[in-house]
């Protein structure tokens, strides 16, 4: 029998396919390998990208020129631009305001055939070195309510970069997904002086059977009411609400579980596309008023990573009601995961 699960982070409802649930090669997908064409983002190239903003060098090589290991750069073509005001204004019932923001491509390694999961826990250790210095910088800007970082793997279109890169967009509002998870932490924490997501971590941990790794600083697990097939949630077990705060020691714990996660998936599932999020608090502004609201936030909030295979689609109905239904109950696919040789894993494109 299906049943419907609730998640008190998200606020939302799944229905979960429960007793008749796909398993892993259900989902196996065939990978078109694209043609060898010009990238932007290879070293020799830097030319023909806009100057860097960021990038870590170990022999001390110039910017914008090759030698790097990590690189910023600004999106050429930005869904948000840098420059101008707000100017937040209505239009009857409508309100509207300037496309202000920052929208940045974070390339993560020189090689244009290695991905995320290839690469060393030092490399991607550079990488979550790259989002912090990002996120530190933007949050000055007091017109960025949110700094957004995610990474599509495969996800979009054809003319998507294969080159493997994570975005930032630097956004003058909440995201609503983020309003949602800050109000449902507050609440909590109004109601029971606790951290929900601690009380969550407390309870997949008593639980076990979600578990997917647990190296006592960060846990990864298939959320109870999971929205996605395999999808995960990497948050650190210690209450912190703020990634940018995190040491060069925890980025690089972190980078290891990280790798562990995506290798897993890689394992299971014949190298999926995927969808990694970052959720932080939002950089504190006084401008945004509500003092007793932003004063709540470090001990309500709690940041955490999302991993979404993008094993599905969504369908009118989901569209519509907005539950999701997933086919794969989360304690069969942290299973599943759990017992993956990622020795066994094969390179992207394979």
């Amino acid at each position: 029998m299906s049943e419907l699960r609730w998640d008190p982070l998200k606020d939302n409802w799944t229905i979960m396919s429960l007793g008749q649930g796909r398993r892993p090669q259900d989902f196996w997908q065939q990978h078109e390998i694209p043609s060898a064409d010009f990238c932007p983002f290879c070293p020799g190239n830097e030319s023909k990208t806009p100057a860097e903003i960021y990038s870590h060098r170990p022999g001390g090589s110039p910017r914008n020129h090759p030698g790097w290991q990590v690189r910023v750069i600004p999106n050429k073509i930005p869904a948000l631009g840098i420059e101008g005001e707000l100017d937040n204004r209505a239009e009857g019932l409508y309100d509207r305001m300037n496309g202000i923001g920052a929208h940045e491509l974070i390339i993560e390694t020189p090689d244009h055939e290695t991905q995320l999961a290839d690469l060393s826990i030092e490399q991607i250790t550079e990488v979550l070195k790259a989002y912090r210095a990002r996120m530190l910088d933007l949050r000055n800007d007091s017109r960025f309510r949110y700094i957004f970082i995610f990474k599509n793997c495969r996800v979009g279109t054809a003319t998507h970069i294969r080159h493997s890169h994570s975005q930032l967009i630097a956004v003058p509002l909440i995201p609503p997904l983020v309003a949602t998870e800050l109000n449902s932490c507050r609440e909590h924490f109004q109601r029971k002086e606790r951290c929900l997501v601690c009380d969550l971590i407390r309870q997949e941990r008593k639980q076990k059977e979600r578990i997917v790794n647990d190296d006592g600083t960060f846990l990864v697990y298939a959320p109870y009411a999971s929205r996605f097939p395999f999808e995960l949630m990497i948050t650190p077990v210690e209450h912190k609400h703020d990634f940018a705060a995190q040491t060069d020691q925890q980025l690089k714990l972190l980078a290891s579980v990280l790798r562990d996660a995506l290798q897993r998936i890689r394992t299971v599932l014949r190298d999926p596309p995927y969808s990694l999020i970052l959720h932080s608090a939002p950089p504190v502004h006084s401008r945004w008023g509500r003092p007793d609201y932003w004063a709540m936030l470090p001990f309500s909030y709690h940041w955490h990573i999302e991993l979404a295979p993008k094993l599905t689609r969504m369908t009118g109905f989901e569209w519509g009601s907005g539950f999701h239904i997933n086919p794969t109950a989360p304690e069969e696919a942290a299973d599943f995961l759990r017992r993956a040789d990622i020795n066994a894993a094969v390179k992207h494109g394979s």
